[in-house]
């Protein structure tokens, strides 16, 4: 029997693993990670969720419609994500999916595994982060990495002023509201 797999080879994603875990240590950044089977959606991560004591988010990987300006979004997992109004918010014209071959190349992560912790691989500086601002009223932060088959939780605080400095990524903050109505 043979297995599909997208991305990156399965010892490359080990190495990009444990990428993010010598990172995190080399910053002196604490976190608690768990192993899972695969998860795809956000209904899988639930479980995670709840086991991590974190604030899993959705994590979506966006560009312009040219395909030259990368975006990160993070958002509560709870939240409605609307393309309209976040190309607002942030001035762009229209945003859409990235493609899994930019997120390989720029974030070395696959679909299903989008986390901030790929940041620490993008080294041009050329994905703009954008934060939910609801995300900083959480005291922990849960996030894939860059694997879909582990999750870890870190302190928000040591995301925010450990982390994202030593990426060089300063994050953007938006207000997404918790329901749109129809």
């Amino acid at each position: 029997m043979y297995t599909l797999q997208f991305g990156a080879p399965q010892d490359q994603r080990a190495e990009n693993e444990a990428a993010v875990y010598a990172f995190l240590n080399q910053l002196r950044i604490p976190f608690y990670r768990i192993d899972h089977e695969p998860v795809h959606t956000m209904e899988d991560c639930l479980a995670i969720d709840r086991a991590l004591g974190g604030e899993i988010c959705k994590n979506l990987f966006l560009c312009n419609q040219q395909r030259t300006v990368f975006y990160l979004l993070m958002i509560q997992e709870t939240k409605q994500f609307k393309t309209k109004d976040i190309s607002k918010k942030l001035g762009v014209s229209r945003l859409s999916f990235g493609t899994a071959e930019h997120m390989e190349q720029l974030l070395h992560i696959s679909p299903g595994a989008v986390s901030p912790m790929g940041l620490l691989f993008e080294s041009a500086k050329d994905i703009r982060l954008v934060l939910d601002e609801d995300l900083l009223k959480a005291e922990n932060l849960g996030c894939h990495p860059c694997v879909n088959t582990a999750s870890i939780r870190l302190s928000m605080q040591d995301f925010l002023q450990k982390y994202l400095p030593a990426t060089g990524h300063t994050p953007t903050f938006v207000s997404i509201p918790a329901s749109y109505e129809e």
